[in-house]
């Protein structure tokens, strides 16, 4: 067999797996079910469906969502925080907006780190970067011996204008590795994040010492035992930014990786998008416990350079997903005689109750299953026989309660979990001025494209995107994606004071700390690129902007400032629906990123399996009545080929469900399209 390119992700229930054969130039899927009480087994597992050899593999990426489970469940590490005396509380004080206005019950999220577990440390550097009052060294070894002395592994730093100056964190970090030794993770806010804002700075910190033992502990792991199996190239784990860096430098930087699962769709969405030619997509993945969404816009990701988990702000630049517990493990229950689906999920272990492993709760798998839009003898490819009766008991129970016939129940059910699913989309576009009829649909996972439709009916989008292997299509987007590293910078001037020089300056620094790194991650010279953006407000204003620069050496362009003003004034009219040109405008960050180029898996054309899968019927519900539906293997289906609706397209890691109503067409790619005949 050739060298293979191969990545894996992990979701709530199954672990996917995508290869591709660099001599053949063909793709291959697998999954294995997810094992929650050690994550490398399932990854082993995926793997080996797959690839014999390991010593086959020439590129190989992981998705993890280790410090996010641990983060969300909090079962991170018991942290010690220390914090500039005089402003130790900041973690408690927080913000003060009221996120949910008319919740007479809010309160606001509660911090990782108790006030027990906060020390105030004495020493001070003033906003300018001078040093006000020395470090006090005796108060950081106090807080080394309480460590030891409590078992306290996990230490995070946040000092005032440490974005300044880090020389005090810096020095904190060394007292600590003497006093407790190597086997302590300690987390500098200035490294999490060099920027201003020492709540934000300081929560960056205290969450990537949190779950940076857990991260660091798997991935060590599953490095160890891909060794002990013959991997003969560096493991790559993907970035919350989209990109990916190598397991070394992970273990290094754990809060870059706290969203690397859902974040390799969207990237898949790009290289989608860059194929077909739709330059606006909208990427929905639902899997078995929760709908991601992300957005591409005009070719490019939906990055942003900050982002709240569970209330908790974290400084670091990721790909904008909003995230809801609907997934097909979600369980319908009811309150107050009313019906809900998730956030609650029956999860791999016991699943729905149709997976026969001891769940009774009805979920939205069952519901498929019971309206005949999954086929039980052929889910996941095979590899899991689906018990239909314990699924039409499981919902006909809850449809009991409200009186309700099996079909009706489980049609309600798939309705509430479709509504609640758009939502979510709405709230990623229409709450942010995007009007979703503008973008194309795009959904996989092993549960998107049986529901992609609805969506798109309930939204009024017109195309609906179904790529090749949809359950594993997180995966396939991480082989698109290249090396990343960003670099941030505080820099406050008014446009008024600005030295374009000096500016220009701090810009070619960063651009040279982004080579280093990529030249450590083992990028050559010609396959890095860089890029600046700046981020701006209106003089007086809270809140920014960030404005991409053509280069480093626009700055130096004496109508540099004019463009950057009429840039920013149009991306805030875009983001807000207004701006004031001629305003004075002001800088607070810069930013660099670098970018490596490792290769790609290049897109291929499917295999069809001449007479593999031939057309059959079969009744499906929709709209309250079952129906004839054309029921076909995609591995059957060739570019070019058309099917009527309504209908069922089977296929290894997904089923696509085609309400009435649609077109249905295969793309040069192998592609599904669908589009909604009342939008023609």
């Amino acid at each position: 067999m050739g060298q293979q390119r191969v990545s894996m992700d992990i979701g709530g229930t199954f672990t996917d797996v995508i290869t591709y054969d660099e001599e053949l130039g063909s793709y291959r899927a697998g999954k294995a079910s997810t094992t929650p009480h050690d994550l490398t087994e399932g990854v082993v597992a995926a793997l080996g469906s797959l690839v014999e050899d390991p010593a086959d593999i020439s590129f190989l990426v992981h998705g993890t969502t280790q410090g996010l489970n641990a983060f969300l469940t909090r079962r991170g590490e018991r942290v010690l925080l220390l914090a500039t005396e005089g402003a130790s509380h900041q973690l408690h004080i927080a913000r003060g907006p009221r996120w949910r206005l008319y919740d007479l019950h809010y309160r606001k999220p509660e911090p990782l780190v108790p006030l027990t577990d906060i020390v105030p440390i004495p020493g001070r550097f003033s906003a300018e970067g001078e040093e006000i009052v020395p470090l006090d060294e005796e108060a950081v070894r106090h807080a080394a011996v309480r460590a030891r002395a409590e078992g306290i592994t996990a230490i995070a730093v946040g000092y005032l204008y440490s974005f300044r100056s880090p020389e005090h964190e810096l020095h904190t970090r060394e007292i600590l590795r003497e006093e407790l030794g190597p086997d302590v993770t300690i987390s500098l806010s200035h490294e999490a994040a060099r920027e201003w804002r020492e709540y934000e700075r300081s929560s960056s910190a205290t969450i990537e010492a949190y779950t940076g033992p857990v991260v660091r502990r798997y991935l060590t792991r599953l490095e160890e035992e891909l060794d002990r199996r013959g991997l003969a190239v560096p493991l790559h784990v993907m970035q919350s930014s989209g990109g990916i860096l190598t397991v070394e430098s992970a273990r290094q930087r754990p809060l870059q990786t706290l969203l690397s699962g859902p974040v390799g769709g969207a990237m898949g969405g790009v290289a989608l998008g860059e194929m077909l030619g739709r330059a606006n997509l909208i990427c929905v993945d639902m899997g078995g416990t929760s709908f991601d969404v992300s957005l591409v816009v005009d070719g490019e990701p939906d990055v942003t350079p900050e982002t709240h988990l569970e209330g908790l702000p974290i400084l670091m630049p990721v790909v904008n997903i909003h995230t809801v517990g609907a997934g097909g493990g979600s369980i319908a229950w009811l309150e107050q005689g009313g019906l809900r689906v998730g956030p609650q999920s029956a999860g791999a272990s016991p699943g729905p109750a149709c997976y026969g492993r001891g769940g009774t709760d009805p979920t939205v798998t069952d519901a498929n299953l019971v309206l005949g839009r999954v086929d039980p003898a052929w889910f996941a490819g095979g590899q899991m026989d689906l018990d239909l009766e314990a699924a039409r008991t499981a919902v006909a129970e809850l449809g009991g309660q409200l009186g309700l016939a099996p079909d009706a129940m489980a049609e309600g059910i798939c309705d509430v979990a479709n509504a609640k699913m758009a939502q979510a989309i709405r709230t990623i576009t229409v709450a942010r001025g995007i009007e979703p009829r503008d973008f194309t649909l795009v959904a996989f996972g092993g549960a998107g494209p049986m529901h992609a439709a609805f969506l798109a009916q309930e939204l009024g989008i017109r195309d609906v995107v179904i790529p090749s292997f949809p359950g594993a299509f997180s995966a396939w987007g991480m082989l698109q994606t290249s090396i990343r590293t960003d670099e941030a910078e505080a820099y406050f001037f008014r446009d008024e004071d600005l030295d374009r020089a000096d500016l220009s300056a701090h810009l070619a620094a960063m651009e040279d700390r982004a080579h280093d790194f990529l030249a450590h991650e083992g990028v050559p010279n010609e396959a890095r690129s860089v890029a600046h953006a700046l981020d701006v407000r209106y003089v007086a204003q809270e809140y920014t902007l960030t404005v991409p620069l053509v280069g480093a050496e626009e700055a130096g362009d004496p109508e540099f400032l004019p463009a950057l003003a009429d840039r920013f004034a149009h991306m805030h009219e875009g983001r807000f629906g207004h701006a004031n040109p001629g305003a004075p405008i002001e800088i607070v960050t810069l930013r660099t990123t670098g970018f490596g180029d490792l290769g790609r898996a290049k897109p291929a054309a499917p295999e069809i399996v001449a007479d593999a899968a031939p057309r059959s019927t079969q009744h499906v519900v929709f709209g309250g009545r079952r129906q004839p539906a054309t029921v076909v293997r995609r591995s059957g289906l060739a570019p070019g080929d058309h099917l009527p609706s309504p209908a069922v397209v089977l296929e290894e890691t997904a089923t696509t469900v085609v309400p009435p109503g649609f077109l249905v067409a295969v793309d040069d790619y192998g592609n599904l399209v669908l589009t909604q005949e009342a939008a023609l």
